[in-house]
């Protein structure tokens, strides 16, 4: 299905995406198996190929996803007077 620039979406081999996010080609393949990424299997024999614009919202996904996690932590490390604005006074 050709992309909304209207033209075809360009395929990365497993090892490819394995390079760029640093990881084994076997996590690749388990990625798009579980649809956390886009891919089909092309060719003949068939191989796996990974869209390349799936591979860029994977990336934002596991931004916004550290993003969110950073901020929970945050939350969770914060006090109660710190977040209400009442923390006490110190008399050194």
């Amino acid at each position: 299905m050709p992309e909304a620039s209207g033209t075809a979406p360009r395929f990365l081999a497993p090892a490819q995406v394995a390079e760029l996010l640093s990881i084994e080609v076997d996590e690749v393949i388990a990625l798009v198996q579980d649809g956390r990424l886009r891919g089909s299997q092309l060719g003949s024999p068939p191989r796996w190929r990974v869209e390349e614009s799936s591979l860029a919202e994977y990336l934002a996904e596991q931004s916004e996803e550290a993003r969110r996690m950073a901020l929970w932590r945050q939350a969770n490390e914060a006090s109660f007077p710190e977040v209400w604005g009442t923390t006490p006074l110190r008399r050194d």
